[in-house]
């Protein structure tokens, strides 16, 4: 079994922002692989849908305590499935990273992202994560980073999301 956490904020305020790249990615996965609609697993915390990949059981999960707590839903999941680290992937919002650029890590810090922390407080500084950039010429323009990631993504930036999610799952099918 393979996990693939896709972090953000669930509600319609923040539902195409930058902050929920984790969520978008996870709505695009499993609309190209015909995934079922994600349903609300209140012990866990979070939204879930299961399918299967290269004949693989595959969980997309958003969890739905905010960014900021996303690993509470990550400890319950990991715990009720017992599945290893290396079966689990994070994707989620990079604000120091140009927009559309990727990188994927097996250990790092948080670099100041509160939902990172989060994990770390659960799994150590040892997990898979995919960081998608967001930033743009914009970014000077905000005096506080918050409302810079939970600004809407531009148009443009939602017509070139496509792309950037094609090139994170090569990275899931390479590394997962």
């Amino acid at each position: 079994m393979k996990l693939i956490f896709g972090l953000g904020n669930l509600g319609t305020k923040y539902e195409i922002t930058r902050h929920n790249v984790g969520f978008l990615f996870l709505n695009y996965f499993a609309q190209k692989f015909d995934f079922p609609t994600s349903k609300t697993e209140s012990k866990f915390k979070a939204e879930i849908s299961e399918g299967n990949l290269n004949g693989e059981k595959v969980l997309l999960i958003k969890p739905l305590t905010y960014m900021n707590l996303s690993g509470e839903s990550v400890q319950k999941i990991q715990s009720f499935y017992k599945v290893a680290k290396e079966d689990m992937i994070f994707v989620y919002d990079d604000k120091d990273m140009e927009f559309g650029k990727i990188r994927f890590r097996e250990e790092g810090s948080s670099g100041g992202h509160n939902g990172v922390k989060s994990l770390i407080s659960v799994l150590g500084k040892e997990f898979k994560r995919i960081k998608i950039g967001v930033a743009n010429d914009d970014l000077p323009k905000y005096r506080d980073t918050a409302d810079f990631v939970l600004a809407k993504f531009k148009k443009e930036e939602l017509d070139e999301l496509p792309f950037v999610f094609e090139d994170a799952l090569e990275i899931i099918n390479e590394k997962l």
